[in-house]
């Protein structure tokens, strides 16, 4: 799949916005924690990836219902699905100057429409786009940080209706954080997922 810039100027995949608040206290603390423990731009966004990936759960695979969109909040509380966890990556990932995109997925679900819109990351390093999965691993489930192929926690089956969408997004998919904002809680969130983009 080739990936395709929604907007051909390469700054709006640095900017700022209410959802992906790279200016942001608490991104930026920890973003200065992860830069200064890295020793390029690649360490960095592989620290960035690992620990989205790594200390923020999940919340459908620890059972939090909280939901969460906002890139800080999803730092503070430490909890969100996906599309929270892409926004949380994406704002470290501008916080130190690394374009970075939000892609989407449509993959098999078991709610109400049979299918779901996953949340995902392009990070643009050495003149490419890689797209990353830092939704996080558990059985049957292995994503990698890769700029040599793509390391994510699912491929696609056109048999089943899934998808790649190739669109590369500088804010949030307005359909998805439509869904984000108005959930009380993740159950809810979760009948309420767009099923296509």
């Amino acid at each position: 799949m080739e990936p395709i810039q929604q907007n051909p100027d390469l700054s709006a995949y640095l900017a700022a916005d209410e959802v992906i608040d790279h200016h942001h206290p608490q991104v930026r603390e920890t973003a200065a924690r992860l830069a200064k423990e890295s020793a390029d731009s690649y360490a960095y966004a592989r620290a960035a990836y690992e620990f989205v990936r790594d200390t923020v759960p999940h919340s459908a695979d620890s059972g939090d219902l909280r939901v969460t969109w906002r890139a800080s909040d999803v730092l503070a509380a430490r909890t969100g699905i996906c599309h929270a966890k892409a926004h949380a990556l994406t704002a470290l990932l501008r916080a130190e100057d690394i374009p970075t995109a939000l892609c989407y997925q449509r993959l098999e679900y078991d709610g109400p429409s049979g299918h779901c819109v996953h949340g995902l990351v392009a990070v643009r390093l050495r003149g490419a786009w890689h797209r990353q999965d830092c939704r996080g691993n558990k059985p049957g489930v292995d994503a990698q940080f890769s700029l040599d192929g793509e390391r994510l926690a699912w491929v696609p089956n056109a048999e089943r209706g899934e998808a790649d969408h190739p669109v590369l997004y500088a804010a949030p998919h307005p359909d998805v954080l439509a869904v984000m904002r108005g959930a009380s809680d993740r159950r809810q969130l979760w009948d309420a997922l767009p099923n296509s983009l």
